[in-house]
């Protein structure tokens, strides 16, 4: 594993223009002292407060232990759910070795990632070689592609005793917040994050906005609408998600313009300010929001990576940068790192690690 990190001033030479807008700012919305910060000690700090038992602790030290961020507070996860999510010839032909479970597992150990999320085919296939070798959060519900029409809800593929037993250290699910099968699914994953503690599991939340219909207005797509992420992370909060997986806010006011649900025009004026801001400035500001919405932090915010492109170490820096300096966890990243050679790939995921270690780099 390669241990050597990148200095700010290249970590700047990345960011080019907008750097000292991303590595400067401070936020006026929300004020860093209202937050519960990450670090090495945060278990004790905060997490033993709650009524999570000991085997969740040790689970949650277990990632919080693992790989290149081991013991800094920060976490680095490899999710490669997207051969049921997107489609295995959608998201792999690209780089087909990863349709083989183990260059999964191998991408995250060489990455030196905190735990490798997957569902339980990949994940069961190896569990005997490698769940002591690197903690697995299996995902327990997928959405899938193959139904005519496509319709969005989120199936139970796996469930919490099968986690148990192939010894992960955490059960993930997805809900989409705003569809119309959302009550059911509050309801099912609350549930399997009960079991779940109850077994010493942690809990990791992808709070996923959707709803095509409705959320999509004149050729604008609120899904990333920081009012309305926020509202979701809130809402992860309230079933006891130990994570949230969220998408980086580039965009506010989707209720307004939605024309639904409630909110304050203080978010906009106070809270999650944006006149007279760059967009750097701004997606800061969204995602402090995000980091409120988690309880001020006492549950972890993990950021998504996105999609892959032709910018994606410039992208997944940013998205980093937003996630820590927001008062975040961490960076949970996929399709930028398996969507290419493998040594592209762990070049990707050590550059967004990089950010988590330098120490120059803090909440904003």
């Amino acid at each position: 594993m390669i241990n050597m990190s990148q200095s700010l001033n290249e970590i700047r030479q990345i960011l080019g223009n907008e750097a000292d807008d991303f590595l400067n700012y401070t936020c006026r919305g929300i004020p860093k002292e209202n937050l519960y910060p990450p670090g090495p000690d945060f278990i004790e700090r905060i997490v033993e407060q709650s009524d999570r038992n000991n085997r969740v602790l040790n689970n949650m030290q277990r990632l919080f232990e693992s790989g290149r961020l081991a013991n800094t507070g920060y976490l680095s996860i490899l999710p490669v759910d997207h051969g049921v999510e997107h489609g295995a010839g959608a998201d792999f032909a690209p780089n087909p070795i990863y349709m083989d479970p183990k260059k999964i597992i191998e991408l995250a150990i060489k990455g030196g990632c905190s735990g490798v999320a997957s569902t339980l085919g990949v994940l069961g296939s190896l569990s005997r070689r490698y769940a002591r070798k690197i903690p697995f959060i299996l995902k327990i519900n997928h959405n899938e592609l193959l139904s005519k029409p496509n319709f969005y809800d989120q199936t139970l593929f796996a469930n919490v005793d099968q986690a148990y037993k192939m010894g992960a250290v955490a059960v993930g699910a997805t809900i989409y917040f705003g569809s119309q099968e959302s009550r059911r699914q509050i309801k099912e994953i609350s549930d399997a994050f009960d079991y779940a503690h109850d077994l010493g599991m942690v809990a990791v939340l992808w709070a996923y906005l959707r709803n095509p219909d409705e959320f999509i207005k004149d050729g604008v797509d609120y899904h990333d609408s920081n009012d309305m992420c926020s509202q979701a992370d809130h809402l992860g909060a309230t079933i006891e998600a130990d994570i949230i997986k969220q998408k980086i806010s580039t965009k506010n006011r989707g209720f307004l313009e939605l024309g639904f649900g409630k909110t304050n025009k203080l978010v906009y004026e106070k809270l999650a300010p944006t006149e007279g801001l760059s967009e750097a400035c701004k997606m800061l500001e969204w995602n402090r929001f995000q980091v409120a919405n988690c309880y001020m932090g006492r549950v972890g915010l993990i950021n998504s990576g996105g999609p892959s492109g032709e910018n994606d170490i410039q992208e997944a820096v940013k998205a980093a940068i937003i996630n820590k300096r927001a008062g975040g966890w961490g960076l949970i990243m996929g399709r930028k790192s398996f969507q290419r050679p493998m040594e592209q790939g762990l070049k990707i995921i050590r550059a967004v690690q990089d950010v988590y270690l330098n120490k120059e780099i803090t909440l904003a």
